[in-house]
């Protein structure tokens, strides 16, 4: 259970570092989020539309929309045509938030690496398991999550009470 505590402790810290950086940047939380999701996507090599991002978000598409136009308006996001696919519109990190980034987030970034430099590479496999399958455990209780008040709704609509 300590390990789980550890962990909850460095995510409420991370949470704190991001809210941070979102208030001295003039941003909402969710926009640095939304940024994070479009760097991992970047990483990845996944294209990221609006509609991705919104479901990565957990919100609808008004309120994408709205974290987009933010993002763009502070010169953080571009919305470009797809070269393969001129219909759809990708969002793209600019380097202007990315220099921000690596400037607020650059120290830990740093030192995190460093600590596991001292890692052998057993090690940091067991870390990387752990933390892949926390991560995949949090999908898979937020989609149970979904369809129990999916369910839960439908329950109330059909005009009978439980």
């Amino acid at each position: 259970m300590r390990i789980f505590h550890l962990l909850r402790e460095v995510t409420v810290e991370y949470g704190l570092r991001q809210g941070e950086f979102a208030a001295r940047n003039g941003m909402h939380p969710t926009d640095v989020r939304a940024l994070i999701c479009l760097l991992d996507a970047e990483r990845a090599g996944t294209d990221a539309t609006a509609g991705w991002l919104g479901e990565r978000l957990g919100l609808n598409s008004a309120g994408t929309t709205a974290v987009v136009d933010r993002l763009e308006r502070l010169g953080h996001v571009a919305r470009v045509r797809d070269t393969r696919d001129r219909r759809r519109v990708l969002l793209t990190v600019e380097d202007r938030a990315k220099e921000l980034g690596r400037a607020h987030f650059g120290p830990l970034v740093e030192g995190a690496v460093a600590l596991l430099g001292g890692f052998e590479e057993g090690e940091k496999e067991a870390v990387r398991r752990f933390l892949t399958g926390v991560r995949d455990l949090m999908s898979d209780v937020s989609d149970e999550s979904d369809e129990s008040d999916e369910s839960d709704e439908s329950d109330e609509s059909d005009g009978e009470e439980s």
